[in-house]
């Protein structure tokens, strides 16, 4: 099972990743945050295999979540989720920390993206960028 920890500061959207996720037989959702510093707190509690992070959030956004997950738990990965994409939001994403950087619009290339990555010993500073 694959371990996955959902952020995201819209409702909306954390509960459409849960019911994705749910409907996989071998991913776990074994948490929730709202933004970044809640983000960090469970992740470091939960040492989940994969984090969900939304890019943009308040209080603490994806980025400097992502800088600290990275460092605190090197065997977690982040994969970045935004609705913006484009070359500047992937370079500070990677630049973060994240191991791929996929558009919330994509369901396969998530899904994909997080098997790929979980079946990693260790993660390369890029895995995906979908």
């Amino acid at each position: 099972m694959i371990s996955i920890l959902i952020v995201d500061d819209q409702r909306a959207v954390r509960r459409g990743l849960l019911n994705l996720l749910n409907l996989q037989a071998d991913l776990i959702v074994v948490g929730e945050a709202v933004d970044g510093e809640e983000a960090v707190q469970l992740a470091i509690t939960l040492k989940p295999d994969v984090v969900l992070m939304d890019l943009e959030m308040p209080v603490l956004d994806g980025l400097m979540a992502t800088a600290q997950i990275s460092l605190e738990i090197p065997q977690t990965a982040v994969i970045m989720l935004s609705i913006h994409d484009d070359k500047v939001a992937r370079l500070k994403a990677e630049m973060a920390g994240a191991v791929a950087f996929v558009r919330k619009q994509g369901v396969e290339p998530l899904l994909e993206t997080i098997r790929s990555i979980a079946g990693l010993g260790s993660h390369p500073p890029v895995m995906s960028w979908v």
